[in-house]
């Protein structure tokens, strides 16, 4: 391999590297917006802060959404479109 590939190849590494980092750093999972929630908010509130949910499961008038997986995530219960009670793991 010639040294001009080498450079070429190093810099697209490093440039692919900085944006994974920053997309890392752009997570709306994160304590800071947890606080953010508050309970008695609009559900669309809530998604206006953390952005869509991951999954979302609804019966007789609530609905348990979670934003994250199994080891970091914020969990909030929401009884008629509001939020009742927000947690969160790992954060």
């Amino acid at each position: 391999m010639t040294m001009k590939k080498r450079v070429v190849m190093v810099a697209v590494l490093s440039i692919l590297m900085v944006a994974g980092l920053m997309l890392a750093g752009c997570s709306k999972l994160s304590r800071d917006n947890f606080d953010k929630v508050k309970v008695g908010m609009d559900y669309s509130e809530v998604v206006s802060i953390i952005g869509q949910p991951d999954k979302c499961d609804a019966a007789m008038g609530t609905k348990n959404c979670v934003w994250g997986n199994d080891t970091k995530n914020i969990t909030v219960k929401f009884i008629a479109d509001k939020v009742a009670i927000p947690t969160m793991k790992g954060l």
